[in-house]
């Protein structure tokens, strides 16, 4: 573990919270930079966290998961003041999560990384979330990253109280790519003047205000969308049993990454990467066991179901 990067070879940065999501049966690792993370090393892309962890118990089982996994936590700080973050997790009769953010803890003290500058030569991608800059300190080490030149990728995390619309702008407005869900959607429109009623409207106006290159709305069990160049592309969602929906979002961020970043034409990126979301979402937590095997059989099953419901 480092407070400081000196040297970054992985195309895909993840910047934010490490945590465990304390869940009815027992507590899970997640977070969504580490979620993000976990699946993209399942689709065969590295990446590196840029994350904190406290001096205890909680925040070593972290850094172990990171050794099983193959992940790199050459730069997962270590905060000796304050514990390593914890979320309670409440299940609703559809498996939706609602969660309980406590703070402060350790991801919020992630320190200035000033050798970032010299480090950066082979990375493409800066994942973070709104989340990640409730407090001033691991506000400013995301800020400082926003000048270097990558693809910034912002993924909304409108967790109330730590909503704060002047920072969500400047976010928006350093973002090439913007994922959101629909009601993440409409409240930014209503944050920042934009009264429209359609998902297209709703979505120009933010590409107009911010001056997004594109944009991502995710619409659970009704698929997702991906507004690129003044075009649309959609999809629709699997028909599955949900076991919870912890981490759906960050799988399907994800897959999404790992399909541009790997040249796949838009519709096949967004279809992979509903699937993937709605693959996660038949297990447990946000980081279940499974192979790469597993997600491509889901696939064909599911493109089989859905075939068959439009001939019947």
């Amino acid at each position: 573990m480092a407070d400081e990067i000196t040297n970054l070879f992985n195309p895909v940065i993840c910047y934010g919270e490490v945590l465990w999501d304390m869940l009815p049966d027992g507590p899970q690792i997640g977070g969504a930079p580490l979620n993000v993370a976990y699946h993209l090393s399942k689709l065969n892309v590295k990446s590196s966290i840029i994350s904190k962890v406290g001096n205890d118990l909680s925040g070593y089982k972290i850094s172990s998961i990171f050794d099983k996994w193959g992940l790199d936590k050459s730069y997962l700080q270590v905060d000796e003041e304050h514990s390593t973050s914890k979320v309670l997790v409440k299940l609703n009769e559809r498996n939706d999560a609602q969660y309980e953010i406590l703070y402060p803890v350790a991801w919020d003290f992630i320190n200035p990384v000033y050798a970032f500058p010299s480090g950066i030569t082979n990375a493409h991608y800066l994942i973070y979330g709104s989340l990640s800059s409730r407090n001033e300190t691991s506000k400013a080490t995301l800020f400082n990253m926003l000048d270097h030149d990558l693809i910034k990728v912002l993924d909304v995390n409108m967790r109330d109280p730590y909503v704060k619309k002047a920072d969500l702008e400047y976010l928006l407005t350093r973002a090439d790519i913007v994922k959101a869900n629909r009601e993440e959607l409409k409240r930014i429109s209503l944050l920042f003047g934009g009264c429209y009623e359609s998902e297209k409207d709703k979505v120009n106006f933010l590409v107009d205000k911010f001056n997004i290159a594109e944009v991502i709305i995710t619409k659970g069990a009704n698929g997702a969308s991906y507004f690129i160049d003044g075009g649309c592309f959609s999809t629709t969602s699997p028909q599955i049993r949900v076991a919870d929906t912890i981490g759906s979002g960050d799988a399907f961020l994800a897959a999404f990454i790992a399909g541009r970043h790997s040249g796949h034409n838009p519709q096949t990126t967004l279809y992979n990467s509903i699937a993937m979301g709605a693959f996660i979402s038949t297990k447990k937590g946000g980081c279940p066991e499974y192979e790469i095997k597993d997600f491509e059989t889901f696939k064909t099953k599911s493109k089989t179901k859905s075939n068959n419901l439009k001939t019947n």
